[in-house]
């Protein structure tokens, strides 16, 4: 049978991962953003250096909500560091 913690630490472990990846996803996008800015990318990216400046602020917010996202979830799975 299985126990509850695991299952809280399994369902807890996947959402940390998720919030990763989105963290990563996004920084990723600035990435190639910046890079078509600079002239070193050909799809996507920024038309201008504001749109860069306004995606970053954006990423930056989105980023620390999945920082404490992952704090909480980690604390109410019973994760240890």
């Amino acid at each position: 049978m299985v126990k509850l913690s695991e299952v809280k630490i399994s369902i807890s472990t996947a959402i940390a991962a998720a919030f990763g990846f989105v963290i990563a996803l996004l920084w990723r996008d600035i990435i190639i953003g910046y890079l078509k800015l600079g002239g070193l990318w050909q799809d996507g990216g920024f038309e201008n250096l504001t749109g860069g400046i306004i995606a970053t602020v954006v990423a930056i917010i989105i980023t620390l909500v999945c920082i404490f996202g992952i704090l909480y979830i980690s604390k109410w799975g019973g994760i240890e560091k």
